[in-house]
C-alpha cells in the first residue's frame, strides 16, 4: 500500500477546495490547481470535521479491518491539526 508524504488533513482539505473550484467538479474553474493551492487552508475546519466523523468506522468498515488500529490512525490524524503549545 502507498503511504502519502502529506498530512491527511491537508489533503482532505484540498480536495473539499477542489470541488468547489474545479469545473469537474461543482466549480468552474477549468484549471484549478493555483487556486486550489491558494486557498485550501480555508477548508481546514471542514477536513477535521470529516476526520472526526471518520474516528468510528461503519460496519462494513469494521468487518473489513482492525476498528482499534483505525481509531488510533483517525486519531493521530487529529492530533497534527491541534495547535502547538509553547511554554514561557
Amino acid at each position: 500500500m502507498d503511504v502519502s508524504n502529506g498530512s491527511v488533513v491537508e489533503r482532505i482539505a484540498r480536495v473539499l477546495a477542489g470541488q468547489r473550484i474545479s469545473a469537474n467538479a461543482q466549480g468552474d474553474e477549468e484549471s484549478a490547481g493555483r487556486l486550489v493551492d491558494n486557498e485550501w487552508r480555508e477548508h481546514l475546519m471542514d477536513a477535521v470535521a470529516v476526520l472526526k466523523t471518520l474516528r468510528e468506522p461503519d460496519t462494513r468498515m469494521a468487518a473489513a479491518g482492525d476498528v482499534a488500529v483505525w481509531e488510533r490512525m483517525i486519531l493521530a490524524a487529529l492530533e497534527e491539526t491541534k495547535p502547538e503549545t509553547v511554554v514561557l
